[in-house]
């Protein structure tokens, strides 16, 4: 089930996987029926629903069996979180933070997992920004940044086949960070940090 009420516009197209044509940029196809229609070409029972989550339709989050929170919205996204919570589901956010550092790009890459046995950690330390998306957002005005958001989805997939059995999960994680100017991956285990990668 896809849920986002957007249109899929150039500056979407360049930090989304896929190359579409001119033709699909001008028609602007509403983002989840976009990306169904790439993704039923190898996938079934892709649902496309053009509607933003809010207080008025979380019942459409009924009956999911895991969900992957990727939004800007920070009171929204809280409300969403405590739903699944109440619901019982399971839910990745990811999400990242640019800068500028100069004329280059610096920032950091975050997933973050909550599953009935480890919900608290998400609330803790500011470990997942509740604030609403600032004017001056830098991920607003860099727009060739597909490269950062297919590695953050990448990492939130992992996660979720780690969690799934699929991928050997010895650490059990629920909080990774990338930083990109230092090339630097650091999980957290619920309220402590731990192994620095290089």
């Amino acid at each position: 089930h896809l849920f986002d009420d957007d249109r899929f516009f150039q500056h979407n197209a360049f930090r989304a996987p896929g190359a579409p044509s001119i033709e699909e940029l001008r028609d602007a196809p509403l983002k989840v029926d976009h990306f169904a229609a790439i993704y039923s070409n190898m996938h079934r029972h892709i649902v496309p629903k053009a509607v933003r989550i809010d207080e008025s339709n979380m019942y459409l989050l009924e009956g999911l069996s895991f969900v992957f929170v990727c939004i800007d919205g920070g009171k929204a996204k809280r409300r969403i979180f405590q739903k699944l919570e109440e619901m019982g589901i399971c839910f990745i956010d990811a999400g990242m933070g640019l800068y500028l550092a100069g004329e280059s790009l610096g920032g950091i890459l975050r997933v973050t997992a909550s599953t009935p046995d480890a919900r608290e950690h998400i609330y803790q330390k500011q470990r997942i920004s509740f604030a609403d998306a600032a004017e001056e957002d830098v991920y607003a005005s860099n727009i060739l940044v597909a490269d950062l958001n297919l590695l953050n989805a990448g990492m939130a997939l992992v996660k979720w086949k780690k969690l799934r059995g699929f991928y050997w999960d010895s650490e059990q994680e629920h909080h990774s960070m990338y930083t990109i100017d230092s090339n630097t991956l650091i999980n957290a285990f619920f309220n402590c940090y731990a192994f620095i990668f290089r």
